[in-house]
């Protein structure tokens, strides 16, 4: 078949990958000049199966109503006179139920594992590089109350596979030497040997060059402007190229992994895509002191930052990277909440980065209330959709992007989730069942 995929980011990259391998005739069409050059160019850089316990969870409401009117709160609703976001904030506080909860933590693990285990099958089969680690990620507690609330999840955790061990502040500090500065605050620790890190803007424009050289075609520079449906199926895609040309692409399947504008594009389809941007925040800085710097990939769960090392071409570099902000569209800078980040990297890891060269960056996450991503077919004939990954974008891609080929092809999926009107007998999918 002719497919059409919209965006070029880590999703949309890795669906035209596998499409392109299941021998279709893949196109992807994106506004900005390269792959990967918006929410995937500097996110935190882990592949985390262990960062399956969803943003809204039993202790979130209290934790919002402590955080509210703090510019450098870890989660920040700005609140808009905008109806979706309130329409959304409601879904969170829905999704919010230990049984909720314990059902999300279910579905991001399945879906994580299995996207773990096709990264590391196609580094196997294409030797692909991306300053990749796998040394584990390392969650770590400043917090007593917070380790004490850990410990649940990370029980769900290994019995759906994901083997993520408790382990005391000392067993650390020898895992991470680096963390020796802190032990005195370290309340306790969790270990995941099979995550890894590495980063996400070099992997999907690696990944993009296979891509093309298997056959896909890469539209850069085109402005996606509506779809456009006939007699309940897609009919084109009207997008603007390079020169602002309006032109109309036709395939005979199309793949909607525009992150965070994805519901706007299906709205006018009568697709309503719970999806809401929640703007995250990276700090890359070269590392200025080695010995100081860590080796693992960390993440700090009370402040909600990760922390990734990455070592390549661009040099030796540390990415620091979390908190979100509901704040609409919006991509300005907030130089409270980067001030912040820098100076959690400073009392964790004093001197290890060099702070006066660090880079700013924040990007739109493509958030669900239950931190789900919707995968599978659409309500609309010959769409589908790969969207709403949220902060696990990078951890799930090479599995959404393996699944979402298939659903294309009448595959079943390999791997047990909640895909929209997925089957599992080999038929194409019907008409959406969520997500609507």
């Amino acid at each position: 078949m002719r497919v059409i995929v919209l965006g070029a980011g880590l999703l949309g990259t890795t669906s035209a990958y596998f499409l392109s391998q299941l021998g279709h005739d893949v196109t992807v069409v994106d506004r900005q000049a390269t792959p990967g050059a918006e929410t995937s160019f500097a996110n935190g850089g882990q592949i985390s199966v262990s960062h399956a316990e969803p943003w809204a969870n039993p202790g979130a409401p209290l934790k919002l109503l402590k955080w509210l009117g703090r510019e450098d709160a870890p989660l920040l609703f700005r609140l808009r006179p905008d109806l979706r976001q309130w329409l959304w904030g409601l879904s969170f506080l829905r999704e919010c139920t230990p049984a909720r909860t314990r059902h999300n933590i279910e579905q991001i693990v399945r879906l994580g594992t299995y996207s773990r285990d096709v990264l590391q099958q196609l580094r196997r089969d294409t030797g692909i590089a991306y300053d990749q680690r796998t040394q584990g990620i390392l969650h770590f507690y400043t917090s007593q109350k917070e380790f004490d609330a850990a410990q649940a999840p990370a029980e769900q955790m290994r019995q759906l596979g994901c083997e993520r061990q408790v382990i005391d502040a000392d067993h650390a500090v020898r895992l991470e030497p680096a963390l020796a500065h802190i032990r005195p605050q370290l309340a306790g620790a969790t270990y995941t040997a099979e995550d890894e890190s590495g980063d996400a803007n070099r992997f999907t424009r690696e990944l993009a060059k296979r891509a093309e050289a298997a056959g896909v075609r890469f539209l850069m520079g085109h402005t996606i402007t509506a779809l456009r449906e006939v007699a309940g199926e897609l009919d084109h895609v009207e997008a603007t190229d390079v020169e602002g040309r309006y032109q109309r692409l036709r395939a005979d399947a199309y793949v909607l992994a525009m992150g965070s504008f994805s519901p706007l594009l299906a709205a006018p389809l009568g697709i309503r895509l719970p999806i809401y941007p929640a703007k995250g925040y990276s700090v890359t800085m070269p590392v200025k002191d080695a010995s100081r710097a860590h080796q693992v990939s960390l993440t700090d769960d009370e402040f909600k930052l990760v922390f990734s090392r990455l070592t390549g071409p661009q040099g030796d570099r540390l990415r620091i990277a979390g908190t979100a902000e509901l704040n609409g569209y919006d991509r300005d800078l907030n130089t409270v909440r980067c001030e912040a980040i820098v100076r959690r990297v400073e009392q964790l890891f004093p001197g290890a980065g060099d702070t006066a060269r660090a880079q700013f960056w924040s990007g739109l996450r493509p958030a669900t209330p239950s931190n789900v991503p919707i995968i599978g077919a659409s309500r609309i004939g010959r769409l589908f959709l790969n969207t709403g990954h949220g902060t696990l974008g990078w951890t799930h891609a090479c599995g959404s992007g393996q699944s979402i080929a298939r659903i294309v092809s009448g595959l079943a999926p390999e791997v047990e989730f909640a895909f929209t009107a997925a089957t599992r007998v080999g038929n194409v999918p019907g008409p959406l069942a969520s997500a609507a």
